[in-house]
């Protein structure tokens, strides 16, 4: 019920007009103290509410929200038959779309959310996901190839991503092993892949993506390191359904020329873009450091750091790399 309230309150706050807290306490059905408290928790999410004695609740901004309607005629036709879902407040994306596995999903489906209550990362940290800024974003892949080529995956969304970003804003972004898109040394989006499936079968894989595109500055202050936003970095005004769209056209493109190739096509494309590239580095497993240059990645997806003259092959796993200060 508070999450049926929550959405239409959103959709009525969305054109960014007054809404007087007495009527929407009559269409809900419920008191106007309760209508202050669920739009409390709107602000908890990142929407900029305010009040105005008289007038009601009001948004800073108007809500320019996801719609799958609009963004099916951006869908070229290699991913024409994706099935898009955009919803307003879920817990992950790709939580979602593993709760669907294995008989009650398609491959190449989507899931668009505006906001995550549960967004994750690598490593179990929190993604802090607030309403209508960013984009969030997952696609179910099924992987022929079994998990043995799961680990490409995320050089495959990377690569995707740059894509779109090229495509749409002329934005040149890096690439940081395994999972990291950077824009001027800093993070602007990142890529977690969920699997399930046996080692030697086919696999059941979740391509998770999230762009930072507009910061609300409450948001800013929950994320623990360096970050920036799409939009500090173009003129263009972001369409975030054309951009969902574009995002879909590309990782759809790439994953169909990896199931095809494997990586074998993107590895000079990665290396191009690669940040820290023929750089000193350091990877942290656990406790454990270990220092290197990296030299980019094999045809699996691995990093390849060198050590002494000689080239250390890296899987991926609870592992982060990182430059030398």
């Amino acid at each position: 019920m508070a999450k049926a309230i929550k959405e239409l309150l959103i959709h009525w706050l969305a054109k960014g007009e007054f809404v007087s807290g007495q009527l929407l306490g009559e269409q809900l059905g419920v008191s106007r103290t309760a209508v202050s408290k669920h739009v409390n928790s709107l602000a908890e999410m990142g929407l900029d509410v305010f009040r105005v004695t008289g007038k009601g609740y009001k948004l800073a901004e108007p809500l320019s929200l996801l719609n799958k309607n609009i963004i099916a005629p951006f869908i070229a036709n290699e991913a024409g038959q994706t099935v898009v879902e955009v919803h307003n407040i879920i817990d992950s994306t790709n939580n979602y779309l593993l709760r669907r596995l294995p008989n009650q999903i398609q491959n190449g489906q989507v899931c668009l959310a505006e906001y995550q209550s549960a967004g994750r990362g690598r490593r179990g940290r929190q993604w802090i996901s607030p309403f209508g800024s960013h984009i969030y974003m997952s696609m179910y892949w099924y992987l022929e190839q079994g998990l043995s080529a799961a680990m490409g995956l995320s050089t495959v969304a990377a690569l995707a991503v740059s894509d779109a970003l090229k495509s749409l804003y002329n934005v040149e972004v890096q690439l940081k092993w395994p999972n990291d898109i950077y824009l001027k040394g800093v993070k602007l989006a990142g890529i977690l892949i969920d699997l399930e499936g046996q080692a030697l079968e086919p696999c059941h894989c979740v391509i998770g993506i999230g762009i930072n595109l507009h910061m609300p500055e409450k948001s800013a202050k929950q994320v623990d390191q360096p970050w920036t936003d799409l939009q500090e970095n173009t003129t263009v005004n972001i369409d975030r359904n054309q951009l969902a769209a574009e995002l879909i056209n590309c990782l759809t493109r790439r994953l169909q020329l990896h199931q095809i190739n494997g990586l074998q096509e993107m590895v000079t494309e990665w290396q191009q873009q690669d940040y820290f590239y023929n750089k000193n580095v350091k990877l942290i497993t656990g406790e454990k450091e270990t220092v290197g240059i990296c030299k980019g990645i094999n045809e699996q997806g691995a990093l390849l750091l060198e050590i002494n003259g000689s080239n250390k092959v890296v899987y991926g796993g609870e592992v982060s790399l990182r430059g030398m200060s």
